[in-house]
């Protein structure tokens, strides 16, 4: 093993054992920060936490380009779900996991340690590259909540590469949804259920009756929906006056999921008025869809890199959303890169060392496409 993979395996490591659950990310960042601090880069935080609660802002860097004119835009987060206090990592024939009962954290210090690591290498040989711009985001977890917080003009470059999909080294996102969500008050007016059942006009049943008419589940090849809680009531003999209703539909397609949203919302309507009460629904865009063509020179240039690396290039679109969808929807062409994380969001989460290093070569060798592009 060469110096450099071991600097990328420790540097992995210590990042692993830093407390980062969302909110708390300030640890994370100073760690960050001082590694790139000490490469040269211009280093800053927005002023996100306000918005976002967390101990600290995204983290903006930036360093010079050596060739061409491009910005590569290179991101991934510093929040960890829990259980992620105290981590241990073990290292066992070439695998990371934990030693106890909590998360590993790959999702995402493995986009944050192959960073780190590309920015020290492109530095160190001062090989030909492109501006690079490094923005690691607070609160992913949580709503996308850091990305969301970010000013458009601290992620603008010519490509943006997220690091933070499971999978083998050479997955490419060229594809994720379009998000909606909802959160819908039924009213209706309490009343006793033994002595005057006639004087009440049931909330719940509203919303029981809105949720057995909507379509849910998956609808198509590219549209899901979703009823994922119900609230109402407080005891077995009162007609619940209110019962809260959230969920959620979601497309790669965005007039797809404008219908479905738009027919979930005429259904609670409908339900509402046909029992007697009413309905508030607030509906939210989480985050905008994205979508590639394969010959858009992006995904062309990510394929090319996945070749230099010695890597398989598998084109993939997913339900889920991420940080890149924020950035997309800023009009930065914007890929979501598989970074061999498993089993991601509980106790088994692992990586392959042999995953990290691969991942590596794969954004050394974009690096030299875009600054020789």
């Amino acid at each position: 093993m060469e110096p450099a993979d071991d600097r990328l395996l420790a540097r992995f490591l210590e990042l692993i054992r830093i407390d980062s659950p969302s909110r708390e990310e300030l640890d994370v960042a100073l760690f960050c920060a001082r590694e790139l601090e000490d490469l040269g880069f211009q280093v800053r935080f927005d002023d996100s936490a306000s918005v976002t609660g967390s101990n600290t802002g995204n983290l903006i860097a930036e360093l010079l380009a050596t060739a061409g004119a491009r910005t590569l835009v290179l991101s991934a987060h510093m929040d960890c779900v829990e259980p992620c206090r105290g981590v241990e990592p073990v290292v066992s024939e070439g695998i990371v996991s934990s030693a106890g009962d909590t998360i590993l954290g790959a999702d995402d210090k493995a986009g944050l340690a192959v960073i780190l690591e590309i920015c020290r290498r492109l530095v160190e040989t001062d090989a030909p590259r492109p501006a690079i711009k490094v923005v690691f985001t607070v609160c992913e977890e949580i709503g996308l909540a850091g990305a969301k917080a970010l000013h458009p003009a601290d992620v603008a470059g010519d490509a943006c590469l997220v690091l933070d999909a499971d999978g083998d080294p050479g997955g490419i996102i060229i594809a994720a949804p379009t998000h909606f969500t909802f959160d819908a008050q039924f009213h209706g007016v309490a009343a006793h259920a033994g002595v005057s059942p006639e004087k009440g006009v049931s909330a719940l049943l509203m919303a029981a009756k809105a949720l057995c008419a909507m379509d849910l589940g998956r609808l198509d090849e590219s549209t899901t929906a979703n009823a994922g809680t119900i609230e109402s009531g407080s005891a077995t003999n009162v007609i619940p006056a209110h019962a809260h209703l959230t969920g959620e539909c979601r497309s790669l397609d965005a007039a797809r999921v404008e219908e479905v949203r738009s027919a979930m919302d005429t259904i609670m309507h409908q339900a509402a008025h046909a029992g007697g009460g009413s309905v508030d629904v607030v509906w939210t865009r989480e985050y905008v869809g994205f979508s590639f063509q394969p010959d858009a020179p992006i995904v062309q240039e990510a394929i090319a890199a996945c070749v230099d690396a010695g890597l398989t290039p598998v084109l993939k679109k997913t339900g889920g959303g991420s940080d890149g969808n924020v950035f997309s929807g800023h009009g930065v062409p914007t890929l979501v890169l598989s970074c061999g994380m498993r089993s991601v969001h509980g106790v088994k989460e692992s990586i392959a060392v042999a995953d990290l290093y691969s991942l590596v070569d794969l954004l050394l060798a974009y690096s030299s496409r875009l600054a020789r592009s």
